[in-house]
């Protein structure tokens, strides 16, 4: 097993584990420039945003980040598949 897959895997969680985490503190309206929103904007928002522009929020709910999540889970389990080349 090369130690490059363990990293790619660690990626993809911390990425899954941000939006969660940015979905989970908007519901205690934490101001955007509250150091912790800050971070997970900077860090979501390359995921999220491209999503926001095809997606609207369905009345108040903003279903992009459930789509996020299914979009990385698919192109992690690509990338590990191809280099395990299998």
């Amino acid at each position: 097993m090369t130690p490059l897959i363990p990293a790619i895997e660690l990626i993809f969680r911390l990425l899954s584990f941000a939006i969660l985490a940015r979905v989970v503190l908007s519901w205690f309206n934490l101001s955007p420039y509250h150091p912790v929103m800050n971070l997970l904007n900077r860090l979501t928002d390359p995921i999220l945003e491209p999503l926001r522009r095809v997606i609207p929020p369905i009345g108040m709910i903003d279903m992009t980040p459930i789509l996020a999540l299914i979009i990385l889970q698919v192109v992690e389990r690509i990338v590990l598949v191809a280099l395990r080349g299998g």
